[in-house]
């Protein structure tokens, strides 16, 4: 059974850091392309960062030079290291695993809330 379980989020100034852990169970997310989306109030779910199998990251624009996505195959986590945070980063945070054909499996964790505000 699959499970993605997220945490780490909080309320934080502007400017502040916070660390999203995505701890996983039932695969391996050295298998998966493993990612971070997040949904702001009355606006979709829009994709983070993701860190490929082999290790290659990439981000949305607007996250560039203040997140990292990284991974700890022993831990079997995913982590994403957010600083410099804005207002605009208040979100509820998703973590997500996929793999493609055969099996086209796409799981989903339950969320966090980062909040970001003085």
């Amino acid at each position: 059974q699959a499970q993605l379980v997220e945490s780490g989020g909080g309320l934080v100034q502007p400017g502040g850091s916070l660390r999203l852990s995505c701890a996983v169970s039932g695969f391996h997310v050295s298998n998966y392309f493993m990612s971070w989306y997040r949904q702001a109030p009355g606006k979709g779910r829009e994709l983070v960062a993701g860190i490929a199998t082999v290790g290659t990251t990439n981000y949305t624009d607007s996250v560039k030079g203040r997140f990292t996505i990284s991974r700890d195959n022993a831990k079997n986590t995913v982590y994403l290291q957010m600083n410099s945070l804005k207002p605009e980063d208040t979100a509820v945070y998703y973590c997500n695993a996929r793999r493609g054909w055969p099996l086209n499996h796409d799981y989903w964790g339950q969320g966090t809330q980062v909040t970001v505000s003085s």
